[in-house]
């Protein structure tokens, strides 16, 4: 068969295949592979482009198919729904897959950076963590809300909730004591397991080089490192930075219309995980500046008087994120100095 593209829909048992010739037409069509079936088929497969939406197993297979000489691309899936023939209500495996197809020969369209086995093991590790940073909160929340039943207020701030609820304890009744004893035991436990954590991250980033060189910017620390190097791998999926910035979501929304250039929000989009961290990175910077005098000081205090904290916080991580990118894109010819940090 001459295929040059196929599109796969993935799922846990049961996949969709979608594959097209060189003038487009479908040349193989299966709506029902088993997963024990689907790699041995792909084998059988001429070295063709294969696309995937990026989701639960798509770096696995993306890593499989390539050992047999063929070109994968991952897409989000909101990407992929435009090209479904039947909209929203024509939905099915087989239309999926056939969509896929369709979108990954689009000249204009984003992909996903294939993960390789230890990027996603180091990524097991931020996943993880944030798991338990989510839990912990969601904890002292709950605790809150408790206490607050038996008209016990106390600040939102979570070292300040440690430390005076101690005196509030003996006002509950039994049982309620019993729970709260039990869910600040728990939340100790959570802070030992995040550290813990916290600890292999910045083990992880220590051993490589190249987020050894990713630390020395401004607001760059062992988390935000290790997590741009296991999200982006060498950033040569991006043509520049500022592509870069616009698939985390650092970049302002268009509305643009009559040669009138109308910019919102930033659009938030891509990995919020990421874009997190190089805001809670770019705060930190601000935090410190004190009184210093350097060029890059006064830039950031004349930004904070012009756009407003918020504002500069997110010009700032943008910034980084483009300079993460020259880093990681041209390595060691890539030279940090006082001028572009």
């Amino acid at each position: 068969m001459d295929i040059v593209t196929v599109g796969i829909d993935l799922a846990k048992n049961v996949f969709a295949l979608h594959g097209i010739d060189h003038s487009g037409k479908a040349v193989l069509v299966k709506p029902k592979v088993a997963r024990d079936q689907l790699l041995e088929l792909v084998a059988q497969l001429p070295p063709c482009l294969i696309g995937m939406e990026a989701c639960t197993g798509a770096h696995h297979w993306a890593r499989q198919f390539v050992r047999y000489g063929h070109t994968v691309k991952l897409i989000a899936p909101k990407f992929v729904a435009p090209y479904r023939l039947g909209g929203k209500r024509g939905k099915n495996d087989a239309a999926d897959a056939a969509a896929i197809c369709e979108a990954i020969t689009r000249p204009h369209m984003r992909f996903v950076p294939v993960k390789d086995i230890d990027q996603q093991a180091i990524l097991c590790l931020h996943r993880t963590r944030q798991g338990f940073v989510e839990e912990r909160t969601a904890l002292y929340n709950r605790v809150r809300g408790l206490i607050a039943e038996f008209g016990i207020v106390l600040p939102q701030k979570v070292e300040r909730l440690r430390r005076e609820i101690g005196a509030h304890l003996e006002e509950l009744p039994g049982w309620a004591n019993r729970c709260i004893g039990d869910l600040l035991a728990h939340a100790d436990r959570l802070n030992e397991r995040i550290e813990e954590y916290y600890r292999a991250i910045a083990e992880a980033a220590r051993q490589d080089s190249r987020s050894r060189q990713l630390m020395q910017l401004p607001g760059v620390g062992p988390t935000t490192a290790s997590a741009l190097i296991t999200s982006l791998g060498g950033g040569h999926d991006f043509k520049n930075g500022r592509q870069l910035a616009a698939w985390v979501g650092l970049v302002p929304g268009q509305y643009s219309s009559g040669g009138k250039a109308r910019l919102g929000r930033i659009t938030k989009a891509g990995d919020a995980y990421l874009r997190s961290l190089l805001v809670m990175g770019a705060r930190a910077v601000m935090s410190g500046l004190g009184e210093k005098q350097d060029r890059f000081s006064r830039w950031v205090r004349s930004l904070v008087e012009r756009r407003g904290y918020w504002r500069a916080a997110v010009a700032m991580a943008a910034s980084k994120l483009r300079l993460a990118w020259a880093v990681l894109k041209y390595g060691e010819d890539f030279r940090l100095t006082a001028g572009n940090a």
